[in-house]
């Protein structure tokens, strides 16, 4: 069986609702088009909830058995939905798919019914916990997972996560008058140097992201060669999941891939992601001789993003997790993400334990940060 009922179905005036577990990745690739409705309805969700990008990764980094998708119906139709895996060390704990490449997590509630569909998914979620933790990291504010937040009857702990910016989604012109005077000026000044420079830009149809996304990722390698960067973007399963991902996300407007030309050459790729609410540039790869021709990437970078803004268009533009000296050049607002643990009374132990280690490790970043000698100044990313 690849769905397990939970509890039967709760009759009320209206429809009726029903639980299940599944755990079988096949039935997992099997909902996408349920999957996609709900994704529409529900108004919270961040591209990093899209079918397409958690079944990619379930695909690169999932564990065999350890598949735990809570689902409601209601009347047969997917009405929410919590994509989890089981995780059992250091501590048993139901984690959201998606991991640390994914800068938000959450579950999908269907806007027509929050409060039955959220409630019954809270249910779902406190049978199906036995003896683990519920551990959601990197909630953004507003999220559909903070109505199960609010219905839990079991202990619970909420603490700050990591920082996110963000600005409103406006056409760039609109951004730049944002701006101080004086920094417009430059901005303004580095677009000239653009098209002085002759870069043109292209919007990747369907057909051809497999070979932009592979460019893309071999110019990331190219831009930090010689310097730190994130490991995981140079390993062949993250390649894997961004490819995979990337072109039903393409298709079905949950992504744009643009690539940068300069004298005929592709110089740099950038990867956006966007939902209804949100949109945000996700990676990017550059080839080093664009900083030697003085071409300012971050101005590029976010030119090409706020080009996908306006009518019918999400309503922030996110630069994601990071606190990076150049993203402030844009007066952006920043919005703290939340880690929500959850737990049954026979786990408390565990959660107070978890939180208690959160709370020692933000205290040191603090004290961290306190202590650590000014960073340079940035011109980009």
């Amino acid at each position: 069986m690849t769905a397990t009922p939970l509890a039967p179905p709760t009759r009320t005036a209206g429809p009726s609702y029903a639980t299940e577990l599944v755990t079988d990745a096949r039935a997992f690739a099997a909902l996408a088009p349920q999957w996609a409705r709900l994704f529409e309805r529900c108004a919270a969700a961040t591209p990093f909830q899209s079918h397409a990008w958690l079944h990619s990764w379930w695909q690169s980094y999932g564990t065999p058995k350890r598949l735990r998708l809570l689902l409601v119906r209601a009347d047969g139709e997917l009405v929410a939905a919590a994509p989890l895996i089981l995780r059992r060390t250091p501590v048993p704990a139901l984690v959201p798919l998606g991991g640390a490449i994914s800068d938000y997590a959450d579950v999908l509630v269907d806007d027509r019914c929050p409060h039955p569909a959220a409630t019954a998914l809270t249910e779902a979620l406190a049978g199906a916990a036995r003896t683990a933790l519920i551990d959601f990291r990197e909630v953004r504010p507003g999220s559909a997972v903070e109505q199960v937040y609010e219905r839990w009857r079991g202990p619970r702990y909420r603490a700050p996560d990591s920082l996110c910016l963000e600005l409103p989604a406006l056409p760039l012109d609109e951004l730049v008058s944002r701006l101080p005077a004086p920094r417009a000026q430059r901005v303004r000044a580095k677009l000239r140097k653009l098209r002085a420079l002759g870069v043109e830009r292209h919007v990747v149809r369907p057909g051809e992201v497999e070979t932009a996304l592979r460019r893309l990722l071999e110019l990331h390698r190219l831009q930090w060669q010689g310097r730190s960067v994130t490991p995981e973007h140079l390993r062949p399963r993250f390649r894997e999941h961004l490819v995979r991902a990337a072109g039903p996300m393409v298709r079905d407007g949950e992504a744009v891939v643009t690539e940068f030309r300069l004298d005929g050459d592709v110089v740099a790729v950038d990867l956006t992601l966007r939902s209804r609410r949100l949109m945000g540039g996700y990676l990017y790869g550059a080839h080093p001789r664009l900083r030697e021709r003085k071409a300012d990437v971050a101005v590029m970078l976010l030119e090409a993003c706020a080009a996908h803004t306006g009518e019918g268009a999400p309503d922030t533009l996110s630069l994601l997790r990071g606190d990076e000296p150049y993203k402030h050049h844009w007066r952006p607002r920043p919005v703290v993400n939340e880690r929500l643990l959850l737990a049954r009374r026979r786990t408390a132990p565990l959660l107070t334990a978890v939180a208690g280690e959160a709370a020692l490790r933000r205290r040191g970043r603090e004290l961290l940060r306190r202590h650590r000698p000014p960073a340079r100044p940035q011109v980009g990313p």
